[in-house]
């Protein structure tokens, strides 16, 4: 797959793959500092991802590292009204996601003028989700993930008798849940680094290719997350080449969007990616 045709709210955007999505926190939470962005520096990051080459942006209010407490959503609202805002009057054709797992602050974020909405929850933290996306007709990201934030990672959402079967049958639940609701513009994400282990992280990853059998774009979140910093003895701040490595084995095993805190870098993975599958045989009769 190419490229998708998506459509918000009566507007058709297209999306050309693999394509890079430029991570912003409003949480001061984030488990990786430099990704954290006050409003006063907003469009100063995004005009930076802009002259990189990003693809569309994720801009979040919610820390989602291990242990995090989820925010009341007046508080999550309250920082992310302002910079949907600022974007959207400053850069008005960037395609823009919102990071949250509310239907209510998915609606008041579409009708400021989001375009998609990335719900790590997969739907499972609120059930009007899908009514919302129908409502409005926008791209919907469903991640896996047991448990939320601060339970993650206990024992019992770390227990798997076969991750991958595990992985595709939630998808295969919640996506049939969303169609139901008249949801078919889906984009899914396994979930890297929530409730799965560092080794099950990488199971997954190796297995990465079986999810396209859901028919829908994958979408990649590995950028600089303990699964690459702890595998190479590093922190967050130190894990860029090991990310880069980790996206380029993303991108073989068919990922089509990576989620990113280092857009440049990124750009530059897929445009190796390109020349190298530009060439591949796929079969020699």
């Amino acid at each position: 797959m190419n490229k998708s045709l998506f459509n918000s709210n009566s507007t058709i955007w297209s999306l050309d793959y693999p394509a890079v999505m430029g991570i912003i926190n409003l949480s001061p939470n984030s488990f990786y500092n430099s990704s954290i962005v006050q409003l006063d520096q907003l469009l100063e990051r995004v005009n930076t991802y802009i002259e990189e080459g990003v693809d569309l942006i994720d801009l979040g209010a919610m820390s989602s590292k291990p242990g995090s407490n989820i925010p009341d959503a007046q508080t999550e609202l309250s920082l992310l009204l302002p910079a949907i805002k600022q974007i959207k009057a400053a850069f008005p054709n960037l395609i823009l996601s919102i990071d949250t797992m509310r239907s209510e602050i998915a609606e008041q974020a579409i009708l400021n003028g989001a375009h998609m909405i990335n719900d790590i929850s997969g739907g499972q933290f609120d059930p009007a989700m899908p009514k919302i996306i129908n409502k409005y007709q926008v791209p919907y990201i469903m991640m896996h993930m047991r448990g939320i934030p601060k339970t993650m990672n206990q024992p019992e959402h770390l227990n798997y008798t076969n991750l991958s079967s595990e992985v595709m049958r939630f998808f295969v639940n919640q996506i049939k849940k969303f169609k139901d609701h008249g949801v078919y513009q889906i984009i899914v994400d396994p979930g890297f680094g929530f409730s799965k282990s560092l080794d099950q992280n990488f199971e997954l990853l190796a297995n990465l290719h079986l999810l396209s059998i859901l028919d829908c774009p994958i979408l990649v979140g590995i950028s600089r997350k303990s699964m690459i910093y702890k595998q190479i003895n590093n922190d967050p701040g130190d894990a860029l080449n090991g990310t880069t490595a980790a996206h380029m084995l993303a991108l073989m095993e068919g990922a089509q969007i990576l989620r990113v805190h280092d857009v440049q870098a990124a750009k530059q993975a897929v445009s190796i990616f390109k020349a190298y599958t530009k060439h591949k045989v796929i079969n020699l009769s």
